[in-house]
């Protein structure tokens, strides 16, 4: 069965088994360096042993050494001090005496490389080899032995012999490293002990960023967290702390999102209750006088068939427009439609324009008026839907501006750009209706204003140029709608 295990206890694992290992090392290189000072201590206290026992002990004569004097004196050498062992050698380092037992010297030579290198005052400690083990290397005392002023054999003394080993074999200096085992012991339980509190201290941000990503709920409206601090992430070097900052704004992202999406759906259902109402009537007028003319077609006189007729094509024609307005805004709202930039005059954009509102204009008694300088920069945009764009806004206008009243469009440069203004005398929208008035329908003294349809377009079709329209605040006056088209750029000669 695979473990499973947290972050904490993860990092937790490690830092123990880390922990384990640099206390064992650590406890191994003090042993060593305990060990390597005593043997330091011992070589520098005893250094002049084997040149005592050289000048005091009658061990050469005229021929050389004298291995058959050995034996007696380095016995009582060895009563006097258990823990040494001496060994007469030649110039060549074989042993030639000692007062070893039979059989307890494994070797015949000894490498007088460190022995020179004693007598030469190299650093301590120094380790020779041991007689009595084949591989073993103890530190050690040495004196040369010289005949006639030659080198004829050297003094070996073994400073910590078996009878040393030995004792401390049984326990004596056990002690020792059982307290140094025990302190390392200490030590490490302690550091592992800080170390787990610290490793909970540092990862308790991450459990509670962990808890709150859990209970994030995907198919739900993201819970509300408090931003983090500008560049307070960027500042930091705790990663948790840039991790926690970079969730934040990722909940607060998707929360935009949802409400973005909320209001969008909101804004949906009262699209289709308002279209749904304003198809409702003419389609009901239009069923209406066909289902007259049906019934009473042997009553009717032509004049009251051709009027009867007149309003069914009448309403027929709304909601053809209605379902046309829908399908365009549809294909704005989708990005099937693309502006494709031109330059042009706005101001022949303009007469043109009113041309076409000319009659409707006479007809409910409303005076059209334009009002731009001679010369405007020529504007860069979609010369189609910047006309739809006029259209609409004209069209709005002569809706909800009461006879004898006008219609005003100026224009004028803005820097590199021109500024397009289309003002009525109508009744004005009221404050509390200014909100979202490009984005929904709106009513103006309970009547409703074309569905919205038509502005929502206008507003789209100026999104899709990168230009935005507003509503010119203008208290007790009618609906002033304002936007800027940018300048052409001047063609290369």
């Amino acid at each position: 069965m695979k473990l499973r295990l947290t972050l904490t206890q993860r990092l937790s694992l490690v830092f123990a088994v880390l922990l384990l290992v640099c206390s064992g090392t650590s406890a191994w290189m003090q042993l060593r360096a305990s060990r390597m000072h005593e043997l330091e201590v011992v070589q520098g206290l005893s250094r002049d042993v084997a040149e005592s026992i050289a000048r005091d002990a009658q061990l050469t004569d005229a021929n050389g050494l004298m291995p058959g004097a050995v034996r007696s004196f380095f016995n009582q050498l060895m009563l006097v001090n258990p823990s040494v062992e001496v060994y007469l050698l030649d110039a060549d380092g074989r042993i030639a005496g000692h007062a070893a037992p039979d059989g307890r010297v494994r070797r015949e030579r000894v490498d007088l490389a460190p022995v020179h290198r004693l007598l030469e005052g190299g650093t301590l400690p120094i380790l020779g080899d041991d007689p009595r083990s084949v591989e073993g290397r103890k530190v050690f005392s040495a004196a040369p032995l010289r005949v006639n002023g030659k080198d004829v054999g050297f003094i070996y003394v073994v400073l910590q012999g078996e009878a040393h080993d030995q004792l401390v074999a049984q326990g004596s200096a056990n002690s020792v490293l059982s307290t140094a085992l025990w302190s390392i012991g200490m030590v490490a339980l302690l550091c592992l002990v800080a170390g787990l509190v610290a490793f909970a201290l540092i990862t308790r941000p991450l459990r509670r960023l962990t808890e709150e990503v859990a209970g994030f709920d995907i198919h739900g409206a993201p819970p509300d967290l408090p931003a983090p601090q500008p560049g307070a992430a960027q500042d930091s070097r705790d990663e948790i702390a840039v991790l926690d900052s970079a969730y934040r704004r990722m909940v607060a992202r998707i929360g935009e999102q949802w409400r973005a999406l909320t209001r969008q759906d909101q804004e949906r259902r009262e699209l289709i209750a308002n279209v749904s109402h304003d198809l409702r009537t003419p389609l009901s007028s239009l069923h209406g006088y066909l289902e007259t003319l049906l019934l009473k077609d042997a009553v009717l006189d032509a004049t009251e068939r051709r009027r009867y007729l007149g309003i069914a094509l009448a309403q027929s024609q709304k909601v053809g427009e209605l379902a046309q307005s829908l399908f365009e805004l549809a294909r704005l709202e989708y990005g099937f439609v693309q502006p494709e930039p031109e330059p042009f005059s706005m101001p022949d954009l303009v007469q043109d324009v009113f041309q076409k509102f000319e009659l409707r204009a006479e007809a409910r008694q409303v005076a059209l008026r334009a009002d731009f300088p001679p010369r405007l920069p020529v504007v860069q945009a979609d010369l189609g839907m910047i006309e739809r764009v006029l259209g609409n806004l004209l069209d709005n206008a002569l809706r909800h501006t009461p006879g004898g009243g006008s219609i005003q469009v100026a224009l004028a440069a803005a820097g590199n750009a021109v500024e397009v203004t289309v003002a009525d005398t109508g009744p004005g929208i009221s404050a509390d209706l200014r909100e979202g008035l490009f984005e929904r329908p709106f009513t103006v003294g309970g009547a409703r204003r074309g569905g919205g349809l038509g502005l929502r377009i206008v507003h789209r079709m100026l999104e899709l140029h990168g230009c935005r329209i507003e509503l010119v605040d203008q208290p007790g006056q009618g609906a002033s709608f304002r936007f800027v088209l940018p300048a052409a750029k001047p063609r290369a000669v």
